[in-house]
């Protein structure tokens, strides 16, 4: 006999458990199917343990005695992994519980519209669902270099749950992930070189991308801009380390190569019996859906593997909306002000569009920025970065903001509400602003471009 649910998740990340959560507060019934660690990449590979170890090596890089072995303890405890091999979920699991989630740890497929079958423990457990929800998430992309797979490599998962710090590393990439954890490593003192096709944090705005390598090199990393990896020769190096050859004829050498390339969800898609929903999937990176987060009839595509930034902030927020829009909320998902943060030190953040995507969209815009080096808060802080904004002339609103700088992840979220609400720029040039602050540096931009829009 099938049990029935009015949703049946498949994937207990972010999303997932966003999703099962709030349809338990609208008094709807869900299963939430996870074949590994419920909790998912946030709660023991990503955004917690990389933080806590962000943390230890500030407090390091500050003077205070701050060992590897401490923060690697403190990760452990973060991510439940005290005296274990592997984490402890079981949290989660009494959560899920207590909230009336069913949790069904298994390989799921769609068999059918509205059918799931879970295999738990070699034995199939048949879900029959009003909704299906995809929540699976995504892995680091590998890819094609020769000698790479010979040599081995780390993904983030080995990059945040280490026990033994390595003596030297290279990471191919230098997106929020890599540029992260290059800075663990180079102020714990591992001979760290970041290889980066691009900017540092490619899709920032340029003055961001240039503090966060600064803040790299301050931190004893070797950053190698504009710079591919195109061939690997394993143990070629001295003490039989690996050999990164470069384009342009530059190598490194590291004892461990670590993958920030990007991510990829089609392991898990290919797997899952998509077109047994009706779903069209062409085997690619990601889900594609629709401005209702659809894939099909009753099934949503949310988190990692639909594509979008990818942030455990978003993956919430589509899991909700999903569960509103599936019990007949009238809503569309709006993409228009997700803030994106590293948490470096310093921190860089940003919300919306860079001055030449809002040109190519046919906006009429210019940007305002401001240094904060020489701004108040830059001055008593000792700090340096930059506060920008993108202004859209013809309807006097803001389009975009970016921030490189001290709490820069904090002082985002007034552009984030500015930019969702349309918020007019004299609105927002006559709202007090705590002195000194980072947000009244952005206040100060908002004053000046409400002259130049008069």
């Amino acid at each position: 006999m099938s049990e029935q649910f009015d949703f049946v998740i498949i994937g207990a990340g972010a999303s997932g458990e966003a999703a099962a959560h709030y349809a338990r507060a609208r008094g709807a019934s869900a299963a939430l199917v996870e074949q590994d660690l419920f909790g998912g990449t946030c709660a023991f590979w990503g955004c917690m343990p990389s933080k806590t170890l962000l943390h230890a090596a500030a407090v390091r890089a500050c003077g205070g005695d701050y060992s590897w072995e401490r923060a690697s303890a403190r990760r452990d405890y973060m991510i439940v992994r005290e005296g274990r091999d592997y984490p402890d979920d079981s949290g989660h699991i009494r959560a899920y519980e207590a909230a009336g989630i069913v949790p069904v740890r298994g390989t799921a497929r769609i068999s059918g519209p509205g059918n799931v079958v879970v295999q738990v423990d070699g034995k199939p457990r048949e879900l029959e669902a009003r909704n299906i929800v995809v929540a699976v998430g995504s892995v680091g992309k590998v890819p094609t270099l020769e000698g790479l797979a010979e040599a081995g490599f780390w993904t983030n998962k080995e990059g945040t749950s280490l026990r033994e710090l390595p003596r030297s590393i290279v990471l191919l990439g230098a997106g929020p992930s890599g540029t992260e954890l290059a800075q663990v490593y180079g102020r714990f003192g591992v001979r760290t070189v970041v290889v980066s096709p691009r900017q540092v944090n490619p899709t920032d705005h340029p003055r961001s991308s240039a503090r966060l390598a600064k803040a790299l090199r301050d931190s004893g990393v070797d950053v190698r801009e504009n710079a591919r990896a195109q061939r690997v020769r394993p143990r070629a190096g001295k003490g039989g380390e690996h050999v990164v050859e470069l384009a342009g004829g530059s190598t490194v050498e590291a004892e461990v190569i670590e993958l920030n390339v990007g991510r990829t969800a089609a392991p898990a898609l290919r797997r899952l019996g998509l077109e047994n929903a009706g779903v069209r999937y062409d085997g690619g990176d990601f889900l594609e859906v629709d401005d209702r987060l659809r894939i099909a009839d009753h099934v949503y595509g949310i988190g990692d593997c639909v594509g979008h930034e990818l942030s455990t902030h978003l993956g919430h927020y589509e899991g909700e909306t999903a569960v509103k829009i599936a019990l007949g909320d009238d809503l569309r998902a709006d993409f228009s002000a997700v803030p994106r943060a590293v948490y470096t030190d310093p921190e860089s953040a940003g919300v919306g569009l860079l001055v030449n995507q809002a040109k190519e969209r046919g906006i009429d815009a210019y940007e305002e920025t401001a240094d904060l080096g020489t701004s108040a808060k830059g001055y008593v802080s000792e700090s340096e970065g930059h506060v920008s904004i993108v202004i859209d002339r013809k309807n006097k609103v803001v389009v975009g903001a970016f921030i490189a700088g001290p709490a820069a992840s904090e002082a985002i979220h007034e552009a984030v509400l500015a930019i969702k609400l349309r918020t007019p720029i004299a609105t927002l040039a006559e709202t007090i602003h705590a002195f000194p602050t980072v947000a009244r540096v952005m206040g100060g931009l908002f004053a000046k471009a409400a002259l130049a829009l008069r």
